[in-house]
Parts: structure tokens; C-alpha cells; sequence
């Protein structure tokens, strides 16, 4: 056989998995509120696709998952 032949290590190292975490499903408790015998509701709704689509929460915008419109935060004068 040739000399140059490269020899595998003896041992190799094992690729350890990780265990993924299991999101936990947010239910339609989280978008709503009752106060006073009323259900409010926490976000805004999309504009374009009408009150069934609740935009998601970004920190300085608002954005429709299903449409993808954007509705950015007025901002806060700090000072």
C-alpha cells in the first residue's frame, strides 16, 4: 500500500443532539382582555386583510403575518 495513506483517528467524536424545546402554543387568551363584561382586543387588526388577521407585536412596528403590511410605532420623543 502507499505510505502518504492517512489514517483515521481512532476515536471519533460523537455529534451529541441537542433535545429541542417544544414551543408552547399561545391560545386566543393572548388577544383578548375582559374588562367590564367587554372583550378588547390586544393588537390591531390588519387594514388590508380585514378584522379576522391580528398583526404581530415588534417592538417599533405592527406586521401583518398574512399580507406582510407594516404599521411602525409613532415615536417616542425622549429627552
Amino acid at each position: 500500500m502507499s505510505e502518504n495513506m492517512e489514517e483515521k483517528p481512532e476515536k471519533e467524536k460523537e455529534k451529541v443532539k441537542t433535545e429541542k424545546r417544544k414551543k408552547r402554543e399561545k391560545g386566543v387568551f393572548s388577544l383578548y382582555k375582559i374588562e367590564n363584561d367587554q372583550i378588547v382586543r390586544l393588537r390591531p387588526t390588519c387594514e388590508r386583510c380585514g378584522p379576522g388577521y391580528f398583526m404581530a407585536n415588534h417592538g417599533d412596528r405592527y406586521t401583518c403575518g398574512h399580507c406582510g403590511f407594516t404599521r411602525y410605532k409613532p415615536a417616542e420623543n425622549k429627552k
